[in-house]
C-alpha cells in the first residue's frame, strides 16, 4: 500500500505561505494512510459511547424510498452519512460507516438490485459544508464501498440511475467549493462507474447543481448550472453561467433552453432546483440575485427613520430632527441606553460622532447580508420543453430565502397534479394553483430549515421531508407531522463539560441551539413515554461556545452566532443578553459565525470574548472594556464577517496572560492583562484559519496552535508547539494523515499525551505530537470538531459535526507509561437484581467490569480473578499489541463457586434467575501474570 509520509518535528525558520489546493491524488493517499495507522493503532481497542442526542438531528440532504414499499427508505445527512429504515422510520441503520467519509451530497438507489450510490461531498454551499472523495457505490447494501471515480469533484448535486439500465448513472457535480477546478459539471457512465464520459462542462467556477429526467423517459434530462464563489469573507452564489439545459438523449449532449425565453439571465442568476412534471412540462425556482427596483410608494408610506436617511444627512438636517423622531430610531434600531436624542445631538455638536455614524453603527458584515435588496426566491414554469418560460407568481416570495437562497433551492412536482407543487426554504411552502398561490405546510415540530422532500407518485398527500432538524413524515400533505429523529445524527460545534460529580455535557449544534443533559443520560425512547427528553434546550439558532461557573453551575454562559451571547441563570430562568457593543462613531465591531469565550479559571467572575479586538468583563458580562486593538489584518471587503477572532486561550498559571488567534491567520499574546500584545504567528503558515490556540497546563511557557486551511480546499494538517510563548515554533503534526484540524487538546494528567480532531476523525499522540494514533473504535470517519476532558471522570468528550457526541474513558491513557501493565478497575454496586428483570419476558440486569490492560504484543492472556486466595474465575482472551479491554461479567465459575463455599461454608451465594452465580460484596484482586488490580463490589 503507497502511504503519503510527512516529516514531523520541522521548525519554521521563515513563514509558509499556504493556500493551495489540495490535489485528489494526495487526500487518496491519505485516506489510505488513514486506513493503515487504523489497524496499526495501539488504541484501537479503546471505545468509543455514542452520547446522542438523537432529538435535534442534524441536516439532510436526500432521501430515497423504494417505490414499490414506501416504508423502506434510505436517507442522506450531509455529514452524518446514509441510514437505511425498513419500519417506516421508527429505527434507522447506519450503512455508510464502513467507508472513508460521512459526507454526503447525493443518494440514488437501484432498488431492483439493491445497488446504493452516493455522491459524496454535500450540496449547499454554506460554512459547514465539507467536501467529499467522489461517487462511492455498494452492491451488497452499504456492508462495503468501492469509490468509482470523480474523486476531484469535492461537492454533488444529484445522481440518476436509469430505471430501465442501472449501468448507466448521470452525475451533476458541483465541484469545489473554495477554489477553482474542472472536475465539475455532467458526467455519464455506462458501465457502472468503471469510466466516466463529460458532456456538459461550462467553465472550472460553474458545476451542476440539479438534474432530473421526465418520468418514464430517461433521454429527456434537464440540469441546472451553478455559478459561484465562496471565500471566507464573502459568497457570491450567482452569475450569468448560472442556466438550464435541456438533454434529449439521456445526458450525452446538452442545450441551453433558458437564454432570452422568460427566463433570468445574466449575473444576478443564482442558484436553480428543477422539478420535471413531464418531458415538455418543468418548474424552476430561482434564487434571484437581482436587485430589487425600488418603490416610491411605498417609502412615502413610512415617516420613520432609516440608517440610509442618515448617510445623506447634514449636520443641521440631524439637528433639526424631532427627539421622538429620533429616539425611535435609536430604540428600534437596538442602540445602547447611552445613546438617546439628546447626548447624541450634543456628540455631533461637538463634532466627535457625525450623522453618517447612525448607519454605521448598524452595518456589521451579518446586517448588510440580510439588508442586501435582492428578489429572492422565484418560480418559472416551462410547458414547452424550455422554449419559453414564465413566472408563476405575482410579487415576490418573501420570508422564504431571505439574503441565503444558496442554502436551499429544492422543489418537487406531485406526480399527480401538474398544478401542486412544494417549494423548500425556510418554511416550506406548497402550491395548488401552479405556483400562483402558496401556503406554508411547516408546523411546530417541524425545523424551519428544509432540504430535501420526498412525494408519494402513488399516494397524494404522502410526503417525506428532510430538514436541518432531521425527518418529517406526513399523510395530510403537511397539514400534520411525525418526527423521525431516532440516528444520533447532531452537527455539534462545541462541546463542554462542568465540574459536578455527575457532569452535564453541553453542545452548540449547527442551527440546532445548544442542549445540556446528565453525561450518562439514557439515549432511547423511553423519553416519549415520560414526556421529557434528556437533553434540554438552552437557546436556539446556531449553538456557540459554551461556559459554565465552577461555583455555580446553573450560571451558564452561551449564544449563538455571530457573537450574541448569554449569561443564563438556569435557577431562575433568566437570560440577559451581554454582546459587548462599540461606542457610537467606531466601527462595529467584527464577530466571528462562532465567536469565542473564554471564562477565567484565576477569577469566575471575569469574561473574556473576541470580536476583531478582545474585550474583558469583570462582572460577569454587565460590562465590558476592550483590552486590545485590533487583532486581525483588519477585515477584507465581503457579505461575510472577516478578520474576527476565532480563539481565546488563558494561562492557568498565570493571570493576564492570554492568547488569541484570527481566521485571517495572527496570534498573539499579552503578558500583562491587554496592556500590550505580541503578534507570534510570523514564521507559521500565513492567512490560514486559527482553529485552536491553548495554553499549556503543565508548563508555562508552552502554547499550541491549530491552524484550518479548508477555506482555501487546502486539508494539510497544521499542528504548532512553542515552549517560548511562540516566540519559535515546532510542526508537531506528525503522521496526521491530510485533513484540516479544528482542535487540539492537551491531557490535563500527563503532558506528552495529546489529541487532535480534524475533518476526518480522532488522533492521540503520547509523544507530544512526533507520532499519532488513529483514535476511532465505534467512531465513524466523521468532522470532530471539539474536544473536551472532564478529568474528575477521567472522560474525552468529543463533539462530532454530524454524529453528535461522544464520549472514551481515558484512565488507561492517563496511566499509561510505555510498558505492559494492568489499570486502574472501577469499583462496582452489588444490585440484587443481577441476573433478574422485572419480567421473565424481558432481558436480565447484567453487571460488567472493564479489565483495562496494555500488553506490547498480540498474545493471548490470562486474567485470574481471586477473593483472597480463592481463584473465584479465569478469563482466557485474545489481546492486541496495545491498550486492551475485557469485560467481566462478575460471575463465578463453577470451580471457583466450589472452592469459594468450601473455604466460606457460611457464605449464602444464591443462583440467579439467569442460572448465573455472581460474586458477593467484597474485595477482589486480578492477576494478570505478575501484574495485578484490585476492584470492589460495594
Amino acid at each position: 500500500m503507497k502511504i503519503l509520509v510527512r516529516v514531523c518535528a520541522v521548525l519554521f525558520p521563515l513563514a509558509v505561505v499556504a493556500q493551495q489546493s489540495t490535489s485528489s491524488e494526495k487526500i487518496q493517499q491519505a485516506l489510505q494512510q488513514k486506513e493503515a495507522l487504523t489497524q496499526s493503532s495501539i488504541v484501537k481497542n479503546i471505545s468509543f459511547e455514542s452520547m446522542g442526542p438523537t432529538v435535534m438531528s442534524g441536516r439532510v440532504v436526500d432521501i430515497d424510498v423504494n417505490p414499490e414499499n414506501p416504508t423502506e427508505f434510505y436517507v442522506g445527512y450531509a455529514s452524518g452519512g446514509m441510514w437505511y429504515t425498513n419500519n417506516n422510520g421508527t429505527t434507522f441503520t447506519p450503512v455508510l460507516d464502513s467507508s472513508p467519509t460521512q459526507n454526503v451530497g447525493d443518494i440514488a438507489v437501484d432498488w431492483k438490485s439493491g445497488t446504493l450510490w452516493v455522491g459524496t461531498g454535500e450540496n449547499n454551499s454554506s460554512r459547514s459544508s465539507y467536501a467529499g472523495i467522489g461517487i462511492l457505490k455498494s452492491t451488497d447494501k452499504g456492508k462495503t464501498w468501492i469509490n468509482v471515480g470523480l474523486t476531484d469533484s469535492h461537492h454533488i448535486g444529484r445522481i440518476l440511475i436509469n430505471p430501465k439500465n442501472s449501468d448507466e448513472i448521470v452525475v451533476g457535480a458541483i465541484g469545489h467549493l473554495y477554489s477553482s477546478n474542472n472536475e465539475r459539471g455532467i458526467f455519464k457512465t455506462t458501465d457502472g462507474g468503471k469510466t466516466w464520459k463529460k458532456s456538459l462542462f461550462i467553465d472550472e467556477n460553474t458545476g451542476v447543481i440539479d438534474v432530473q429526467q421526465a418520468p418514464n423517459n430517461f433521454n429527456v434530462l434537464y440540469a441546472a448550472t451553478w455559478e459561484r464563489e465562496r471565500k471566507a469573507w464573502n459568497f457570491d452564489g450567482d452569475g450569468k453561467n448560472s442556466a438550464i439545459y435541456k438533454s434529449t438523449d439521456g445526458g450525452d449532449t446538452w442545450k441551453k433552453v433558458s437564454e432570452n425565453n422568460g427566463f433570468p439571465n445574466g449575473d444576478g442568476v443564482g442558484r436553480i432546483g428543477l422539478a420535471v412534471y413531464n418531458e415538455n412540462t418543468v418548474y424552476a425556482f430561482h434564487d434571484s440575485q437581482f436587485r430589487r427596483k425600488k418603490d416610491p410608494k411605498k417609502e412615502d408610506d413610512s415617516n420613520a427613520l432609516t440608517k440610509e436617511d442618515f448617510k445623506t444627512m447634514s449636520v443641521t438636517e440631524f439637528l433639526d430632527l424631532k427627539d421622538k423622531k429620533l429616539n425611535t430610531y435609536l430604540k428600534m434600531n437596538g442602540f445602547q441606553e447611552k445613546y438617546r436624542a439628546e447626548n447624541v445631538k450634543q456628540m455631533v455638536r461637538s463634532g466627535s460622532v457625525k450623522p453618517i455614524d447612525l448607519a454605521k453603527y448598524l452595518e456589521d458584515a451579518n446586517a448588510l447580508l440580510f439588508d442586501t435588496p435582492v428578489v429572492g426566491a422565484e418560480v418559472f414554469k416551462t410547458t414547452n420543453g424550455g422554449k419559453t418560460w414564465k413566472k408563476t407568481h405575482e410579487g415576490y416570495l418573501d420570508d422564504l430565502y431571505y439574503s441565503y437562497g444558496y442554502y436551499f433551492g429544492e422543489i418537487r412536482v406531485d406526480p399527480q397534479d401538474e398544478n401542486g407543487i412544494y417549494v423548500m426554504g425556510v418554511p416550506i411552502l406548497k402550491s395548488k394553483d401552479g405556483g400562483k398561490t402558496f401556503t406554508s405546510i411547516s408546523k411546530e415540530n417541524v425545523h424551519a430549515d428544509h432540504q430535501a422532500l420526498w412525494v408519494n407518485p402513488k399516494k397524494q398527500g404522502h410526503l417525506i421531508d428532510g430538514n436541518d432538524g432531521g425527518l418529517n413524515i406526513s399523510y395530510d400533505d403537511g397539514e400534520s407531522w411525525t418526527k423521525l429523529n431516532q440516528p444520533a445524527v447532531g452537527q455539534f460545534y462545541t462541546v463542554y463539560a462542568d465540574n459536578q460529580e455527575n457532569y452535564k455535557v453541553y453542545g452548540g449544534l449547527q442551527d440546532n441551539g445548544v442542549w445540556v443533559a446528565n453525561h450518562n443520560a439514557k439515549i432511547d425512547k423511553s423519553w416519549q413515554q415520560t414526556g421529557k427528553n434528556p437533553y434540554e434546550s438552552l437557546m436556539g439558532g446556531d449553538g456557540m461556545q459554551v461556559a459554565v461557573d465552577d461555583r455555580n453551575p446553573d450560571i451558564v454562559y452561551t449564544g449563538y452566532q455571530f457573537g450574541n451571547y448569554y449569561r443564563i441563570d438556569r435557577k431562575i430562568g433568566e437570560n440577559k443578553y451581554i454582546q459587548p457593543k462599540h461606542e457610537l462613531g467606531e466601527s462595529p465591531f467584527r464577530f466571528n459565525w462562532q465567536t469565542p469565550i473564554h471564562l477565567s479559571k484565576h477569577n469566575q467572575d471575569i469574561l473574556y470574548l473576541g470580536g476583531n479586538k478582545l474585550h474583558r468583563s469583570l462582572n460577569q458580562g454587565d460590562d465590558w472594556e476592550t483590552i486590545s486593538d485590533d487583532l486581525t489584518q483588519g477585515g477584507k471587503k465581503g457579505n461575510v464577517a472577516y478578520g474576527t477572532l476565532t480563539t481565546i486561550s488563558e494561562s492557568p498559571f498565570q493571570f493576564g496572560v492570554i492568547y488569541v488567534g484570527s481566521d485571517d491567520g495572527l496570534v498573539h499574546v499579552t503578558k500583562n492583562g491587554g496592556g500590550s500584545w505580541d503578534k507570534i504567528s510570523n514564521t507559521l503558515p500565513q492567512n490560514l484559519w486559527v482553529s485552536r490556540v491553548i495554553a499549556s497546563k503543565h508548563k508555562k511557557e508552552r502554547v499550541y496552535v491549530t491552524l484550518n486551511g479548508y477555506r482555501f480546499d487546502d486539508f494539510t494538517p497544521y499542528v504548532y508547539m512553542s515552549d517560548d510563548y511562540g516566540k519559535t515554533w515546532k510542526n508537531i503534526s506528525g503522521n496526521i494523515p491530510l485533513s484540516p484540524v479544528n482542535v487540539i487538546k492537551e491531557d490535563p494528567e500527563k503532558e506528552n499525551i495529546l489529541y487532535v480532531g480534524t475533518d476526518n476523525g480522532l488522533y492521540v499522540s503520547f509523544d507530544k505530537g512526533s507520532t499519532w494514533e488513529a483514535f476511532s473504535n465505534g467512531l465513524p470517519n466523521v468532522a470532530v470538531h471539539d474536544l473536551v476532558i472532564q478529568p474528575k471522570a477521567r472522560h474525552l468528550v468529543i463533539g462530532t459535526h454530524g454524529r453528535s457526541l461522544y464520549k472514551a474513558n481515558i484512565a488507561s491513557l492517563q496511566e499509561f507509561n510505555n510498558k505492559e501493565a494492568l489499570f486502574t478497575i472501577k469499583n462496582i454496586r452489588k444490585n440484587n437484581s443481577w441476573g433478574s428483570s422485572w419480567s421473565k419476558w424481558l432481558q436480565p440486569n447484567t453487571p460488567k467490569v472493564v479489565i483495562p490492560f496494555y500488553t506490547a504484543t498480540d498474545k493471548e492472556i490470562m486474567i485470574k480473578i481471586y477473593s483472597d486466595n480463592i481463584l473465584v474465575n479465569t478469563i482466557k482472551t485474545k489481546a492486541f499489541k496495545g491498550f486492551n479491554e475485557v469485560v467481566y461479567d462478575v460471575t463465578f465459575s463453577e470451580k471457583g463457586r466450589k472452592e469459594y463455599l468450601k473455604e466460606y461454608k457460611d457464605a449464602v451465594v444464591k443462583k440467579a434467575k439467569n442460572d448465573k452465580y455472581y460474586l458477593p460484596k467484597g474485595k477482589y484482586k486480578v492477576l494478570m501474570g505478575d501484574l495485578s488490580k484490585t476492584f470492589e463490589i460495594k
